[in-house]
């Protein structure tokens, strides 16, 4: 039985936060609480999806405060739908801040395992996964677009845990936060196509429903994918505990009022900002 997440739905604030990971803040930023205009109203602190710059600095010392961290210590990556983890250590925590923004172009997952530092992932229809290692005090944030699912991010970066700290999945925890659902997330066929010769359980995760957009060339069905159990999928094979993960169960699409959705909103529109902090 799949578990979804029930705290804090009362989205008026700006933080969603996953009481389910204890001994760290795990969190989803919603729409609500920043200064932010237009399809970034109003809390967008992601500074790379054309948002005014003033607003998101404006919106992470906002949130900053509310996570009672230094803004030096929120590490928020340039993704690229790859499957790269950064590490974050003492040494990168004390180079300028040109070259930390350098190093984090590319860079699709962000681990540590230092308190106080905050590793983030943007999102808006992807899936954010927030992992914790207890035993050995870490903490992960992976960006898993579908091209990142189909490479199996998380896999990868279960792997880098597991090299650098001596991670062992089956202690981990992890949460799956806000990202597009099943019914929502329309493919084609070559999409599937990917995700079959990848060797993924289609009959678990693909299902064909009515066209949004049908033609008279076609059968008005198409495929959609369930990123959420794909990734739920992965940690599971990775070794994670079934009652070790936690769904948020939030659909990003038809809750956009609530969270950014690029789909809905369009490309030039907010992010959410996924992270998680000791």
């Amino acid at each position: 039985m799949q578990k979804t997440d029930k705290a804090d739905t009362n989205l008026s604030f700006m933080l969603h936060i996953y009481k389910q990971l204890t001994g760290v803040t795990a969190f989803s930023t919603t729409r609500h609480g920043g200064v932010s205009q237009g399809a970034y109203a109003t809390f967008n602190a992601n500074h790379y999806c054309g948002d005014r710059p003033e607003d998101v600095a404006q919106n992470r010392t906002l949130l900053c405060e509310r996570l009672a961290v230094e803004q030096s210590s929120l590490i928020v990556p340039h993704q690229t739908h790859d499957t790269r983890t950064m590490v974050i250590n003492r040494n990168f925590l004390l180079l300028p801040h040109d070259v930390q923004t350098a190093m984090l172009e590319g860079i699709d997952a962000v681990c540590t395992d230092l308190k106080g530092v905050c590793v983030c992932v943007s999102t808006a229809d992807c899936i954010p996964v927030l992992i914790h290692d207890p035993k050995h005090n870490v903490v992960s944030a992976v960006h898993a677009g579908w091209r990142g699912t189909v490479k199996r991010i998380v896999e990868k970066n279960i792997e880098v845990l597991a090299d650098t700290y001596g991670t062992v999945p089956s202690d981990c925890r992890a949460v799956i936060g806000p990202g597009i659902s099943l019914t929502a997330f329309e493919v084609g066929d070559e999409v599937y196509e990917t995700f079959r010769k990848e060797g993924f359980d289609m009959t678990t995760i693909a299902k064909r429903f009515p066209a949004l957009h049908a033609t008279s060339s076609d059968d008005g069905q198409r495929w959609h994918i369930d990123l959420p159990l794909c990734n739920k999928q992965q940690l599971m094979e990775c070794g994670l505990s079934e009652a070790n993960i936690h769904l948020s169960g939030i659909c990003t699409y038809s809750q956009s009022d609530d969270f950014f959705s690029a789909r809905r909103l369009g490309i030039k529109s907010g992010r959410i900002l996924n992270g998680i902090v000791m």
